[in-house]
């Protein structure tokens, strides 16, 4: 087996940041550091080391959380204080990761697990996993505006274009839509819906793939059910 891909296997990270660590040299196979990028190892023979101590295959956890607003998506301690998701997570016996982020003031369902592989095809916009917000936004829209969002935009990195829109309803004050991305990038949807000089208010992410947040209170977590996990591991081909 690949080293990036046990690696992954074991919890570390994604098989691409597992590449970024071996070629940084914190990795060892039977007590020799390795940089090279494609090592295959014996997983029944071998013995891995991450920053010195040993790796091996955990248990893999699927759940999800509510995240609430003004909440970091971190399970380190911030500098600045600000609070973290960390302090929702207590309970699970093993440790797990956040798939991509929501921002400080964004709320709604968040995925975490300790499944590299899966993660990473989650996240990368090759497999086409689509994840679905509720959004709020300040000010009147025009007609058939959800057309014109439809369209697409250039964004300094790159052409982005929603694979669904909704309007919900609008005012003169404001518009409610649903909104879905395939593409992982950093604070996508209100980098593109500013790039219509729209501000939003409310972000909320309501589905990733087949997952949906359903009825589950803010600040609780829930292990996947059989048929979430079989249905997420069917869209990014596991």
């Amino acid at each position: 087996m690949r080293l990036n891909k046990y690696l992954s296997k074991c919890g570390v990270t994604s098989r691409r940041k597992a590449d970024i660590l071996i070629e940084e040299g914190r990795i060892s196979i039977n007590g020799e550091p390795v940089k090279e990028v494609g090592v295959t190892i014996d997983e029944d023979k071998d013995i891995v080391t991450f920053d010195g101590k040993k790796v091996a295959p955990e248990q893999k956890r699927y759940l999800i959380l509510n995240k609430p607003k003004l909440f970091i998506t971190s399970l380190s301690d911030i500098e600045d204080g600000k609070p973290t998701i960390k302090q929702f997570l207590s309970g699970i016996d093993v440790r797990v990761y956040p798939v991509g982020r929501l921002d400080y003031d964004s709320e709604g369902l968040l995925l975490l697990t300790n499944d590299g592989e899966l993660a990473n095809r989650i996240h990368h916009p090759s497999y086409e996993v689509k994840k679905l917000y509720f959004v709020v936004l300040s000010g009147k829209v025009p007609k058939a505006f959800d057309m014109e969002l439809l369209e697409g935009k250039k964004l300094e990195d790159g052409f982005v274009k929603p694979d669904s829109v909704k309007i919900l309803g609008k005012s003169e004050y404001n518009c409610t839509l649903n909104i879905s991305f395939h593409e992982g990038k950093k604070h996508l949807v209100k980098r593109y819906l500013a790039a219509f000089d729209l501000k939003v208010l409310k972000l909320k992410r309501l589905i990733i793939g087949n997952i949906a947040l359903g009825k589950l209170e803010k600040g609780k977590w829930r292990d996947l059910t059989k048929n979430e996990l079989d249905g997420i591991k069917k869209l990014t081909g596991l």
